[in-house]
């Protein structure tokens, strides 16, 4: 099972080919979230066509989903059929490219607080969420924390969905150490439930994905999250940086602080 992953950039395929199978990392493909992406399959089936050209196995890799304005728990239902376009969109291509699992957004409205708001969105991301991996057999979804101001009905979800096996938390440490919520409290609540995460950094008020390193997140918090999980229940990690370069120097940052999975 691959732990590294990185973002291949069209425009400079080779040079991450040659970095996956140097760091034995996995694709976690970005190009189809994109709304003028999903509307055009002729650009859709073009970058299928570049990925599939690849010498590599996909079998590991994954696939960021559509999350712009997504609303699974929507009562409206246009706003609900739009959403589930994309949903399927996603998965579609995500199968098309043979690979293991789409990650997806929570996507609720952090302040509203609501108790009947959170209830239902619980309710209905339970339903909808098992209602699509039972249509997608082959796939795995990871729930990826970003506008969350805490953890809570993420860890909820997780729990109630613990009974399957392809339903796993994608733990976003940057957008975590943004939240106003201390790290540590992330930590701990979805240790239990990640399958995946993003790394990256930033300066504690936005998240502009430098490299890691290069910002003020609490690495140690990382750390001492990752030594705190069994070894064989340490999630894969995406370093989610925009430019080869920039992976290169997260790259180095990681190999000379000793940080999981380069040390």
């Amino acid at each position: 099972m691959k732990k590294l992953y990185c973002i291949p950039c069209p425009d400079r395929i080779a040079d991450f080919v040659s970095f996956a199978g140097e760091y034995d990392a996995g694709f976690e493909y970005n190009d189809f979230f994109l709304p003028d992406v999903l509307d055009s399959p002729d650009r859709i089936q073009d970058l299928t066509d570049l990925y599939r050209a690849q010498p590599r196995d996909r079998s590991e890799d994954t696939l960021h989903g559509a999350f712009l304005d997504m609303c699974v728990n929507s009562s409206d239902s246009r706003i609900f059929a739009a959403t589930d376009l994309r949903i399927h969109q996603s998965m579609d291509i995500a199968s098309s490219l043979g690979v293991k699992a789409v990650i997806f957004h929570t996507n609720h409205i952090p302040n509203f607080r609501l108790k009947s708001y959170r209830r239902e969105w619980l309710d209905r991301n339970e339903t909808y969420w098992r209602r699509l991996l039972s249509a997608y057999p082959g796939l795995s979804v990871y729930m990826e924390n970003m506008f969350d101001e805490e953890p809570e009905l993420l860890a909820l979800l997780a729990a109630r969905m613990t009974d399957e096996p392809r339903f796993r938390v994608c733990f976003d440490f940057a957008h975590a150490c943004i939240s106003g919520t201390s790290p540590h409290i992330w930590c701990q609540a979805l240790a239990p439930f990640t399958g995946h995460m993003h790394i990256n950094d930033n300066d504690g008020l936005e998240d502009p994905h430098r490299p890691v390193g290069s910002g003020s997140l609490p690495w140690e918090a990382y750390r001492s999250f990752i030594d705190s999980l069994p070894e064989e229940k340490r999630p894969s990690v995406l370093i989610e940086v925009r430019t080869y370069e920039d992976l290169m120097a997260s790259v180095a940052y990681m190999k000379e602080k000793g940080l999981f999975p380069l040390r």
